[in-house]
C-alpha cells in the first residue's frame, strides 16, 4: 500500500434506498478518514443501468448529509479525481479492459445469455453446477478458442461480446484483511472467469471498482462482508494491471443481523416488527410502496449514528454515548468484530431517549412547534416551553410531547371510562363545584398558591385527597395521566381550569 494520505471511499449503487448497513459502511469509512486526517469520498457506482432507480442517488446524498457524514469529494462536491459517477467514466474502463486482453489476463467471449442459460440447465439436470472458467472456457465461444481472424470478423459483424477475466489455474490468493486477518482463496476451487466489460459498453463492478480505487488513490477499502468473495479477483486485477505495489488494504465489515432469528437485517424485518431500516423515508417510484425512515420516525441523527457505531465496533470501554467527534478520535478497524451484530430496535429507542433528554427546553419547544401547527394549535412560546418542562421526562421522541401533553392545548372531549367508574361518586360533582368556587377566589394563580389553598380547603372540609384529586385530574386531562396537578392548573390558567371542571361535570353526569 502507498504510504500517502489516507483516502477512503463510500461507493453505493443507486439501485434503491440506502439501507442502514450501507450507512454504517459510510460511517466507518468516515471515522477512519477523520481519525487519520484523511479524505472521505463518495463515488456512485451506477454501471448496472438495468437496476438504476430514479431518485436513489439524491436519497444517498441526503442521507449522508442528515447523518453529518459529508464527503470532501463526490458528485456535486467536486474534487480533482472526478467524475465521481462511474457512468461518466466509461471511456476510462474500456482502455483498461483492452489492456487486460492484450496482456493475456482477459479474453473476449461471444456466448449469448441464452447459450449460457442452456449450459446451466444441462448441468443442473446432471446435478452439477456450470461455471464459466478454468474447466469450460476452452470449449466455449471466445477468443481463447477462436482464431484472431474469426474474432475480428465477429466484432466487425457487430456481434455482441463481453470481456472476461482469465482466472489463473490452481493459484492460492492470500490477502491480509484488517478485520479478518489472513484470508486465502484457491482460484480453481472457488473462482470463475468473471465478466469485466459488458456488451453495453459498461464495465462490471469488479473492473470499475479496481480502476477507480487506483486512479482515485484509495488507500483502504472498507466495505461489507458480502464483498469478501470478490477480494481475490480484485487482488488479481491489481496484479494484472501492474498496480500491486499501490493496491489498497482491505477491511470487510460484519453483517447487521435481524433482531430475532437468523440472517441479515432486511426491510421486511422492519415492516414486520415496526421499525425503520432506512435513514430517511423512501417511496418506491415504480410501486409507490413507502418505507419508514429514522428521520421521519423522529430519531435524532446523533442517536442513529451512535447506534450504528456500536453495531460491530467495540470501543473497549464501558462508554455507550459518543458524539461524532468522540467516535472519530476513538475509532479503529482493529476493534471491529468479525461476527455479525444483532440489531435491537428497543436499544435504538433508548439511544434516542438519551439524546432527547440532552436537548434544552427551548430546543425541544422549537421542534414541538411544527407538530402543534399541524394539530391546528396556536400557543405562546412561553407556554410551549412550560409544557415541555413538565412532560419531557416521559418522552423518547418529539412526537411523544403531544401524546404526553396534548391536554394542555385542547380540552378533553371524552373521559377515561375506567377512571370514571372507579373514581366518580355520587357526591363528586358537588365537591368539584365547591373546588371551582375556591379556585375563583385564589388571587395568585401559581402552582404553590393553588396547592396551599387547596390543601387548607380539604383539611377544613375533612375530605380525603384521593377523593377529589383523581376526579379533578380527570376533568382537566380526560384521564389518569400527567404531571403535578397544580402545575397543570397553573399552565391552563384560572379561567380554563374552572371551565374544564364545569364542562366535565356536565359531560360525565349525562
Amino acid at each position: 500500500m502507498n504510504n500517502s494520505k489516507v483516502r477512503v471511499r463510500f461507493a453505493p449503487s443507486p439501485t434503491g434506498p440506502l439501507h442502514m448497513g450501507g450507512v454504517r459502511t459510510a460511517l466507518f469509512n468516515y471515522l477512519f478518514a477523520k481519525k487519520h486526517g484523511g479524505d472521505f469520498i463518495l463515488r456512485i457506482e451506477d454501471t448496472d443501468q438495468t437496476r438504476f432507480v430514479p431518485g436513489a442517488e439524491e436519497y444517498i446524498v441526503e442521507s449522508l448529509n442528515w447523518c453529518g457524514l459529508n464527503p470532501v469529494e463526490g458528485p456535486g462536491t467536486g474534487g480533482e479525481f472526478g467524475p465521481y459517477r462511474q457512468s461518466e467514466r466509461k471511456e476510462i474502463y474500456k482502455k483498461y479492459a483492452g489492456q487486460l486482453v492484450e496482456s493475456g489476463w482477459a479474453y473476449i467471449a461471444f456466448d449469448t445469455p441464452e447459450e449460457i442459460d442452456s449450459l446451466r440447465k444441462e448441468a443442473e439436470e446432471k446435478k452439477e453446477t456450470f461455471s464459466y472458467g478454468i474447466g469450460t472456457r476452452e470449449s466455449l465461444n471466445n477468443s481463447l478458442k477462436l482464431s484472431e481472424e474469426e474474432v475480428q470478423k465477429k466484432i466487425e459483424a457487430g456481434e455482441n461480446y463481453v470481456i472476461r477475466f482469465k482466472m489463473p489455474e490452481d493459484l492460492d490468493v492470500t490477502e491480509d484483511d484488517i478485520i479478518r486477518g489472513q484470508v486465502t482463496f484457491n482460484t480453481t476451487k472457488s473462482l470463475d472467469d468473471k465478466v469485466l466489460f459488458k456488451s453495453d459498453g459498461m464495465p462490471t463492478y469488479h473492473l470499475a471498482n479496481v480502476v477507480d480505487d487506483h486512479l482515485m488513490k484509495i488507500t483502504h477499502v472498507i466495505r461489507g462482508e458480502e464483498w469478501l468473495p470478490s477480494m481475490p479477483l480484485h487482488v488479481l486485477l491489481y496484479r494484472a494491471l501492474g498496480w500491486e505495489e499501490t493496491k489498497p488494504r482491505f477491511a470487510h465489515l460484519p453483517l447487521i443481523l435481524k433482531p430475532v432469528g437468523k440472517g441479515k437485517l432486511s426491510k421486511r424485518d422492519g415492516d414486520k416488527m415496526g421499525f425503520p431500516v432506512f435513514p430517511l423515508k423512501w417511496t418506491d417510484p415504480e410501486t409507490g410502496e413507502t418505507f419508514h425512515g429514522y428521520r421521519e420516525d423522529g430519531y435524532f441523527p446523533e442517536a442513529f449514528i451512535n447506534l450504528l457505531a456500536l453495531l460491530g465496533w467495540n470501543p473497549g470501554t464501558e462508554q455507550e454515548f459518543f458524539s461524532l467527534e468522540e467516535l472519530s478520535e476513538m475509532f479503529s478497524l482493529e476493534r471491529v468484530v468479525k461476527s455479525g451484530s444483532r440489531f435491537d430496535p428497543e436499544k435504538a429507542k433508548w439511544f434516542n431517549k438519551h439524546y432527547f433528554q440532552q436537548k434544552t427546553t427551548p430546543e425541544l419547544a422549537e421542534l414541538f412547534k411544527p407538530i402543534l401547527k399541524e394539530k391546528g394549535v396556536e400557543a405562546a412560546g412561553e407556554k410551549i416551553e412550560r409544557v415541555v418542562t413538565e412532560v419531557k421526562e416521559r418522552c423518547e421522541f418529539v412526537s411523544d410531547l403531544w401524546e404526553q401533553g396534548h391536554y394542555f392545548f385542547t380540552a378533553p372531549t371524552s373521559f377515561d371510562e375506567k377512571t370514571v367508574k372507579k373514581r366518580w361518586k355520587e357526591d363528586t360533582p358537588e365537591k368539584l363545584l365547591a373546588i371551582a368556587e375556591l379556585f375563583k377566589s385564589i388571587e395568585n394563580w401559581d402552582t404553590e398558591s393553588i396547592k396551599e389553598s387547596f390543601s387548607s380547603f380539604l383539611n377544613e372540609k375533612e375530605w380525603g385527597f384521593g377523593v377529589v384529586m383523581n376526579p379533578l385530574r380527570l376533568c382537566l386531562v380526560g384521564g389518569n395521566m400527567g404531571p403535578d396537578l397544580f402545575a397543570i392548573c397553573e399552565i391552563l390558567g384560572k379561567e380554563e381550569t374552572i371551565s374544564r371542571i364545569k364542562s366535565a361535570i356536565k359531560a360525565i353526569s349525562n
